[in-house]
């Protein structure tokens, strides 16, 4: 089914050659969304902290096609070289947008891309990437027609969650909540929403730093994961649950509550991990340095009184989240005792950040 809102407008100008750069964060998820529908859109859903130095640059050279075909025209550059193994998923990412933004058949596509982190660092960078294409596919719909900075957003979120559930999360800065849900009239399936008002103070300048554990490629994928929720005996009970941390969230977003965070953050994590391997197969993709972390993290919030949590994503590395001006203490904590379940006590120390920005 064809979302009609999000169908080009009338091209008002023609466009030779042209080329686009944009950057675009990864992002955490606070509360997870984990399973999906054929569309793309979430089982339940969720609230995500937009990240700032993890982020992916693309650039895409628009150049106009003398053969017009049914298929877009692309050629595809990671890190400066050709990328086969990338190649399936952009083909099929464009392939389901182009009723959206059937002007990409009238040129030729050359995508040169570039992450700021390692791969499987346990960053999302399906989100940045994805996200990072769409504005760059953004950016020349809005050359060649007449819509605002509002639909260019809403549009880039609504096309890069075909191509990665989660990347769009990552087309507006702080936090974002994506997905329906009966309490918040704006939410929706389709695209992401920035989430700003009435938001407490104590969540300005959030960390986030990561520690890598793994750097190994998951045994199961995120795609494979989100199917396997389809028969998963707790689905149910899941997608329920979630929809009310939702609104716990939110309501300790507003209050400020750092302790009440860190329980529902760190549930939230425990609870996603729990899904998997209650999967029908089931599988484990934390490793014994992930549970030592995590008893550490809550041995050193217990001691110290100070609101540090953990969260992760579909793998073993961990995300700690803190508040800015609590850093030395727990940077301190990090250096001398958590970095050395680190591979060679490697870290990404990264923040809340502002959202992707054009180059």
């Amino acid at each position: 089914m064809i979302i009609q809102e999000f169908t080009c407008k009338e091209i008002k100008k023609e466009v030779d050659e042209i080329s686009f750069s944009w950057e675009s964060p990864s992002n955490i998820a606070l509360v997870k969304y984990w399973g999906k529908n054929s569309d793309q859109t979430p089982k339940n859903p969720s609230i995500s902290f937009t990240l700032s130095d993890c982020k992916t640059t693309t650039s895409v050279s628009f150049k106009r096609r003398v053969n017009k075909s049914d298929n877009i025209d692309f050629e595809l550059l990671f890190e400066g070289e050709k990328n086969i193994s990338f190649r399936p998923k952009i083909e099929k990412f464009l392939s389901l947008i182009k009723n959206y933004c059937p002007f990409l058949l009238d040129y030729h596509l050359t995508i040169s891309s570039s992450n700021s982190f390692p791969h499987s660092s346990g960053i999302a960078s399906s989100a940045s990437g994805m996200s990072a294409l769409s504005l760059c596919i953004m950016s020349l719909e809005k050359e060649l027609t007449s819509i605002n900075d509002d639909f260019f957003f809403k549009k880039a979120s609504f096309i890069s969650r075909i191509g990665s559930g989660s990347a769009c999360r990552s087309l507006y800065g702080g936090i974002n909540f994506w997905g329906s849900h009966s309490d918040f009239a704006f939410s929706s399936n389709l695209y992401s929403t920035q989430i700003s008002d009435n938001i407490s103070a104590e969540f300005n300048n959030y960390r986030d730093v990561i520690l890598i554990i793994d750097d190994s490629k998951k045994e199961v994928s995120s795609s494979v994961g989100h199917e396997l929720m389809n028969n998963n005996p707790f689905s149910d009970v899941r997608f329920k649950k979630a929809n009310n941390n939702i609104s716990k969230l939110m309501n300790i977003l507003k209050s400020g509550d750092l302790n009440e965070f860190c329980k529902l953050v760190e549930s939230e994590a425990l609870m996603l991990h729990a899904l998997m391997m209650s999967s029908n197969p089931s599988y484990i993709l934390m490793k014994p340095a992930t549970l030592s972390v995590i008893d550490k993290i809550r041995q050193f919030r217990m001691d110290s009184k100070i609101p540090v949590c953990f969260t992760l994503d579909a793998g073993a590395n961990v995300h700690i989240l803190f508040p800015e001006k609590l850093s030395e203490e727990v940077m301190v904590f990090i250096k001398e005792e958590l970095s050395l379940f680190c591979i060679n006590q490697n870290y990404i120390s990264d923040f809340v950040g502002s959202g992707p920005m054009q180059i």
